[in-house]
């Protein structure tokens, strides 16, 4: 097992009392978890998050290969499984929450799911990716979910309510909508797709997530894999669509403060874009 290089990355922000810290695993998934997981509770972090589908990386199988496909599938593990297990204990053993993130077992096609685990090592957030890459490989083998939830935290600065949009989900404003009318404050995003240096569309990403949080009043925060994977780059937001931190394409840790007092008074202040 990897252990990451962990470097706090952030840029100036103002912190109070209530200053929610968020831990951006930037990291591939033979990085040993419980290194990144104690370094975060070092640092004082409230949650990590890591990449979309880390279970298995987000591997891809060849469409054309149906031994390929079969082992792919094979590879998805149960929410009550050793893998979600591995995120608990750390949770546990740290009082740190983790937002850990698999292919998920089912009965006909598996699920690209994430489960928000709190600092108890209790999963209180159990979340499937709605509108999922149906149109490529891995995906085309997943089934996508059709609802999205919003839970309080319990954090040392008490609940925050927090809500998960997995990847392309942040794409689609009805997802961000039915968070909102839930009462989302942070809305953490696993995810694994180039954020600054596609080749396509550039950072489109990056300004679409922007756009989110200036629309709906809320904190942002996005965990992707680094090079060679994907290109890193996880950032967060906050909830004028202002750039809190942003990592650089290495593997590592990305911190993010996101000012409760601040964000809360925003949404106050700005109730009217959250009129869904």
């Amino acid at each position: 097992m990897i252990k990451p290089e962990v470097r706090l990355i952030r840029r100036a922000v103002y912190l109070s009392t209530k200053s929610f810290r968020v831990a951006l695993a930037q990291v591939l998934p033979d990085t040993d978890i419980d290194a990144v997981i104690d370094d975060a509770a070092d640092a004082a972090a409230d949650v990590v998050v890591f990449p979309e589908m880390f279970s298995n990386g987000y591997s891809k199988f060849d469409p054309q290969d149906a031994t390929s496909r079969r082992a792919w599938l094979d590879g998805a593990v149960d929410l009550q499984g050793a893998f979600i297990d591995k995120f608990r204990n750390a949770a546990r053993r740290t009082g740190v929450a983790v937002a850990a993130t698999f292919l998920e077992k089912a009965e006909h096609k598996p699920f690209n799911s994430a489960a928000l685990i709190d600092r108890n090592g209790n999963v209180v957030l159990h979340q499937r990716k709605r509108h999922i890459c149906f149109f490529d490989v891995p995906e085309e083998a997943c089934a996508a979910g059709d609802e999205s939830s919003v839970i309080h935290l319990d954090t040392r600065l008490g609940q925050v309510a927090v809500g998960i949009m997995v990847c392309m989900d942040r794409e689609f404003p009805e997802v961000a909508s039915d968070l909102v009318r839930s009462g989302v404050e942070i809305i953490l995003v696993p995810n694994s797709s180039p954020l600054v240096d596609d080749a396509e569309v550039g950072d489109i990403r990056v300004a679409g997530v922007r756009a989110t949080a200036f629309q709906s009043v809320v904190g942002i925060a996005v965990a992707n894999y680094p090079e060679p994977k994907d290109d890193g780059h996880s950032f967060a937001v906050g909830a004028l669509g202002q750039v809190l931190a942003m990592g650089d394409t290495r593997q590592g840790t990305v911190f993010a403060d996101f000012d409760l007092d601040q964000l809360r008074a925003t949404q106050q202040k700005e109730w009217f874009r959250r009129v869904r």
